[in-house]
């Protein structure tokens, strides 16, 4: 049973997956009567052309944040049976320019690697989407194809995290990809973000299925680092508790009678008469000044010192 949405009234903001793209969008809704329903195909017009997607449910939260512009995209009808089947006509179409575009990049040995071909719901143009490590020259391969298939034909080099975009497919926390879904653009991701939030420097922890680091290193970082900042800083409870032992019912007799039971005295000497063991520091200012040092055997030093005495002022250095 569809479930009535209250923003699926005229004028309001409605959620939209794209297809075949999988794109989440946000949506005005212009003059379609009654209220949309979660689950149902619509056609929006975006940078001028009709696509064809359908509703999904997303936070009142999260949608009303979005800015409604004069580039939003808006719902300008449902989708008919007829739009359905035309989808289904072009979904045949794109495999069979998949399968013809991989031949021909093949036959030319371009060195290209063909992602997805896209066609638009119009039927207006086809789109080639390819990968590649240098610019390739494909003006020949654009000409045979639109003898091919009669229409209006683009290639568009994408990057890795492009392809994994177009792909789609499952992270490694169990849920779609964030570029599939959500995420509008690609911003910068360095490792030092993943030094910020404490994680282990591990690439196969930290890459997604692009081999690039992943998205959610960047758009995550804030929140890490308040919650890492939180668990270092001592709660209101605990501070309290604290003050409190520090406070006047502080019992330094108890204190005393436990020092005494461990072997060293209030001051943290130890009792039998021997002076605590000297820092690195001082002990090298000792020895320089050819000082004799009750803790460490042997006599004065002068010309000739222990060795272990030596060995101790080589590590303090």
């Amino acid at each position: 049973m569809q479930r009535l949405m209250s923003v699926g009234s005229p004028g309001a903001l409605v959620t939209v997956k794209t297809i075949p793209a999988g794109a989440v969008r946000v949506a005005v809704v212009n003059g379609v009567d009654p209220r949309l329903a979660e689950g149902e195909a619509v056609i929006l017009l975006a940078d001028g052309a009709p696509i064809i997607g359908r509703v999904v449910a997303m936070a009142s939260e999260i949608r009303d944040r979005r800015p409604v512009t004069d580039h939003t995209p808006r719902v300008i009808r449902r989708a008919t049976a007829q739009d359905q089947y035309l989808r289904q006509r072009h979904e045949q179409r794109e495999r069979e320019a998949f399968r013809i575009g991989v031949m021909k990049v093949r036959e030319r040995g371009l060195a290209m690697k063909l992602t997805r071909v896209e066609q638009l719901f119009d039927g207006s143009r086809l789109v080639f989407f390819f990968t590649a490590e240098d610019r390739v020259d494909f003006r020949e391969l654009v000409r045979e194809l639109a003898s091919e298939f009669k229409t209006r034909i683009e290639l568009r080099q994408i990057g890795v995290r492009d392809e994994a975009r177009l792909v789609t497919g499952y992270g490694t926390c169990g849920r779609p990809l964030c570029c599939s879904t959500w995420l509008k653009s690609f911003e910068p991701i360095s490792i030092k973000m993943a030094k910020q939030q404490d994680l282990a420097l591990n690439p196969s922890r930290l890459s997604g299925l692009c081999g690039r680091l992943k998205c959610c290193l960047r758009f995550e970082l804030n929140l890490a680092v308040a919650a890492a900042a939180t668990r270092r800083t001592p709660s209101s409870a605990a501070a309290g508790r604290a003050a409190a032992d520090r406070g006047a019912g502080h019992d330094e007799a108890a204190d005393r009678h436990h020092a005494r039971g461990s072997g060293r005295d209030w001051a943290g000497n130890c009792r039998e008469g021997r002076p605590r063991p000297a820092r690195a520091p001082d002990l090298r200012a000792r020895v320089l000044r050819g000082d004799r040092h009750p803790s460490l055997p042997g006599g004065r030093v002068g010309g000739g010192r222990p060795l272990g005495l030596r060995r101790h002022c080589r590590r303090s250095r």
